[in-house]
């Protein structure tokens, strides 16, 4: 056994250095002063590095502005539009296609979905198209995007969608314009407050 021991610490040693705790290059130390850990390769406390953890191209946001958010906006609106009209006119169509039976209730039914689902695809569409437009406007000419663009975008996008039905509905549209733009602020700074909340609680109580 100790012959074979020999053997096996002799052919470790023609590929690489052995290694032994009272060898110098093993003493690195594991914590710094701040209790934080340290790689033991290279010693260094990835905590004092400041640079970023990602290279951001020349003039690039943090994230994402209006503008990249646009397009996913105004397709999904278009798309729950057509899913909630389609809904709707499916029943509207079984309440107005009760006294026919076969194929003419069945063709009546298609007419009632395909066009109430294409009626509120393209109003929604309309309204997501309008309120990107008034934020990226707002988030260029004012160089910042905050709740103010959404409030902003919002009461623009209700006034102008009901400019037509006068002023009283086109008030009316502004009004509902900036209580929904309210509520969505309110909901964000309550989720973004929540995180916060956590990531301290969180924080208070890990032990490193």
């Amino acid at each position: 056994m100790e012959k074979e021991g020999n053997s096996l610490k002799s052919l470790l040693s023609m590929y690489g250095p052995s290694y032994t705790p009272e060898d110098p290059s093993m003493n690195v130390s594991v914590y710094s002063s701040g209790a934080s850990k340290l790689s033991p390769y290279l010693s260094v406390d990835p905590y004092l590095s400041s640079e970023p953890e990602f290279i951001l191209p020349e003039g690039a946001g943090r994230q994402r502005g209006r503008f990249e958010f646009a397009f996913g906006t105004i397709g999904s609106s278009v798309l729950v539009g057509a899913g909630f009209g389609g809904i709707a006119g499916l029943y509207r169509g079984i309440q107005e296609t009760q006294g026919q039976i076969g194929k003419v209730r069945r063709t009546q039914l298609i007419n009632y979905v395909a066009k109430q689902g294409a009626s509120s695809a393209n109003a929604l569409g309309v309204v997501a198209l309008m309120y990107s437009g008034f934020g990226c406007f707002l988030s260029w000419y004012r160089d910042t995007d905050d709740d103010a663009n959404t409030l902003g975008a919002a009461t623009a996008t209700g006034l102008l969608f009901k400019s037509t039905a006068g002023l009283k509905r086109c008030a009316v549209g502004g009004a509902v314009g900036f209580g929904l733009a309210a509520a969505y602020c309110l909901w964000t700074k309550g989720q973004k407050d929540r995180s916060i909340a956590n990531y301290v609680s969180n924080s208070r109580y890990t032990t490193y």
